[in-house]
């Protein structure tokens, strides 16, 4: 390079973190204001509180939110210290379940969130049914917690948009895996790492793998809130889904759509999970477009 001629530096410009599943009751929201996040889907809480929140977010972040969770009588998260009595809907009934759907729309709510865990109490296939039908009706996705043997399976037949978590508690079948290939399924491998639990977090990596092959979509969520997770950016996540993902496919799942790019760079666009975490330690906020006077 001839003296006194700088390299030039690619920069950048990419739409900001969104983080599929948080629980923002669990964390310091501050801690999100003005960094790469830029958007959080809460999956349960009290209805009302995470509302006012999402009135009035941490700088620079647009929250959505699912409203409770929406499980049978005694079914999770019932009893859990974390979670207050407001973040879990009982629903018994086919009727409870229209009523459980409608106050979610009045709240604001985005998606219905709905629980099975083996071990505890399950909603019967006509309740659950009734949900997928009554959310479906009201123009809104169902987001399944699926736990313990056969749950994934049950959301995936009875017509559920979304899991919250990537199956962990079992390998699935391919013929199973197939159904689900129309779906979208939320990462949180992070969740299930560290000493005592590298079973689940292969299983969850290999049925990933699977869906993904069969079509299916998979997204970055980090479980915010569940155990020590960071308030922001989870780099370990993103190392995780690098496992399943690369290039575009690890960019979409990360990131926002492509038509509201909020962040810039000086590195070029990455490719691998470790080219994205650098890119976006190094990433800053673009400026606020300016809202034209009224």
């Amino acid at each position: 390079m001839p003296d006194g001629v700088a390299e030039s530096v690619p920069v950048v410009t990419l739409p900001g973190v969104v983080d599929h599943h948080v629980h923002l009751g669990l964390v310091d929201r501050a801690l999100l204001a003005d960094g790469p996040v830029t958007e959080v889907h809460d999956l349960g809480w009290d209805p009302r509180e995470v509302a006012a929140w999402a009135a009035d977010p941490p700088s620079g972040i647009l929250v959505r939110y699912a409203g409770p969770f929406h499980t049978a009588p005694g079914g999770y998260p019932t009893g859990r210290s974390w979670a207050p009595d407001a973040a879990v809907r009982h629903v018994a009934t086919p009727h409870e379940a229209a009523e459980a759907v409608a106050d979610v729309v009045a709240v604001g709510g985005f998606a219905v969130k709905v629980a099975l865990r083996a071990g505890m109490a399950l909603l019967p296939d006509d309740v659950l049914r009734a949900l997928v039908t009554e959310a479906h009706s009201a123009g809104l996705p169902v987001l399944v917690h699926a736990e313990g043997d056969g749950q994934a399976q049950r959301a995936i037949d009875v017509g559920a948009d979304v899991l919250v978590h990537v199956p962990w508690t079992e390998a699935l079948p391919d013929a199973v895996i197939a159904r689900a290939a129309r779906m979208t399924w939320i990462s949180t491998f992070a969740i299930h790492d560290g000493p005592g639990r590298p079973i689940g977090l292969e299983r969850a990596l290999d049925n990933a793998r699977r869906f993904v092959a069969a079509g299916g979509t998979l997204v970055y969520g980090t479980d915010m809130g569940n155990g020590p997770t960071p308030g922001g950016v989870n780099e370990r996540e993103i190392e995780l889904l690098g496992r399943v993902l690369e290039g575009r496919e690890l960019r979409r799942a990360v990131l926002g759509p492509p038509s509201a790019p909020t962040l810039t760079a000086p590195l070029p666009l990455p490719v691998t999970a470790t080219d994205l975490i650098t890119w976006l330690r190094a990433a800053r906020r673009l400026p606020a477009p300016r809202r034209p006077p009224r």
